[in-house]
């Protein structure tokens, strides 16, 4: 700048209006030179780097791109110009170099931030990933930068060492407990989570007292995100998969098989022995042919080993409707296209109650989506209920409006269905 005012002056400028016009032509021209730096930082170096980076086979360097990892640290270039050039103002040079210092370490402080969440994003391409989340841990470590960049920030501008503003921290502790309570809380609990890996992302969960349920797509260090099954979505704190129960479905889709526990309740009143002609019938249905062969040979063997005398049909034994019934959904469900045969699978009878007798179906379906187990144990259970019928039983449920309006018009009412 000095060599700027001589000339001036050798001008026959008056020195007062050298001065300050040598200050003007000095700012503009580090100006200049910021705005030339910053463009070949932009346009030449960044469209290098950007085209380095499409070109090759590595997909992290993509990443680092989209983050503008690149972009923030040409920031940092103007920031370096304006402090080495700080000097060519004697009387503001302490304060611009502050400035200058305080610009550099919050755009270090944006580039840590951008190349924190890449490395979060590149770490999310791995399958690992989903076992093992970063994110939270990814969070904490930018609050410990943003609040030593802000001490650094502080120390700079007041002029002290950044150690004595460290120093004083250790009083203000109890306040930063209380201000980054949930981040603490969340920082335990994804250490937690992910130790016992108790839930990853991906994963189904259940959570009644949240309203949450559906599929996990988000652990951070505060919240967890669950997308529900009608595309709202649930955030909870990470501390209550800590504190509170959930249900997990991952075993279920792992397993490769869901479970289906369905009772029929069979009116008691419809049961009875199986009559010869019953039991003619049911050797003509192909999943009891077999069936009905092998326990007749095998009632008949008892019987007459043990003298029971069949003049009484409660002498003995005999097949019965609900028994032949149980048998044939075993059978049916053994040869079911839906039906799991490496899984558990059985038809037993639960205690009777005020509903009737409920006959329950423990199975598993061969696939764990949803639309098609809900289609499979529709189609089952649309069968069952038409079958039982065919052996002499009645599905049971309260009378309806139309049963009582059944028996009020009955033949011995007097009156025409019109009536």
């Amino acid at each position: 700048m000095n060599f700027i005012n001589k000339q001036l002056l050798d001008y026959g400028l008056d020195a007062v209006w050298a001065n300050y016009l040598s200050i003007a032509i000095m700012i503009v021209l580090i100006a200049i030179l910021c705005i030339i730096a910053n463009f070949i930082t932009k346009k030449v170096v960044i469209r290098l780097i950007t085209h380095i980076v499409h070109n090759n086979k590595y997909k992290w360097d993509n990443i680092l791109l989209e983050k503008k990892v690149f972009h923030r640290l040409s920031h940092i270039v103007p920031a370096i110009i304006i402090y080495y050039f700080a000097s060519a103002f004697p009387n503001y040079q302490y304060f611009i170099e502050k400035i200058a210092i305080t610009y550099m370490i919050i755009m270090t402080l944006s580039v840590i931030s951008s190349l924190l969440s890449a490395i979060n994003d590149i770490y999310q391409t791995f399958e690992i990933s989903k076992v093992k989340p970063i994110k939270g841990y990814i969070q904490v470590i930018k609050i410990i930068v943003f609040i030593l960049g802000t001490i650094l920030v502080i120390a700079n501008l007041i002029g002290e060492s950044p150690l004595i503003l460290l120093s004083g921290i250790g009083a203000l502790s109890a306040v930063f407990m209380l201000v980054f309570k949930d981040s603490l809380l969340g920082l335990v609990a994804g250490v937690q989570l992910t130790a016992n890996d108790m839930v990853r992302v991906g994963d189904w969960i259940e959570m009644p007292k949240y309203g949450a349920d559906g599929d996990v797509i988000d652990i951070s260090l505060n919240t967890v995100k669950i997308r529900n099954f009608d595309h709202t979505i649930t955030t909870l704190p990470s501390y209550a998969l800590i504190s509170d129960s959930f249900k997990n479905w991952r075993g279920m889709q792992a397993s490769g098989g869901r479970r289906i526990k369905r009772s029929l309740y069979i009116d008691t009143t419809s049961i009875s022995f199986c009559t010869e002609e019953m039991i003619e019938k049911y050797k003509h249905i192909q999943f009891l042919s077999d069936y009905i062969v092998n326990r007749e040979r095998e009632i008949e063997e008892y019987n007459i080993k043990n003298k029971i005398n069949r003049s009484n049909i409660v002498n003995g034994r005999a097949l019965t409707n609900i028994g032949v019934f149980r048998a044939y959904i075993s059978s049916y469900l053994q040869h079911h296209p839906g039906i799991h045969k490496e899984m558990t699978l059985m038809v037993r009878q639960l205690a009777p109650g005020e509903y009737g007798l409920p006959l329950e179906i423990y199975a598993f379906t061969n696939t764990v989506q949803w639309a098609v187990y809900e289609r499979t144990q529709a189609d089952i259970f649309d069968h069952l209920f038409a079958v039982a019928q065919e052996f002499g039983l009645r599905i049971f449920q309260n009378p309806s409006g139309n049963d009582f309006r059944s028996i009020v018009e009955g033949p011995n009412s007097g009156l025409s269905p019109t009536e």
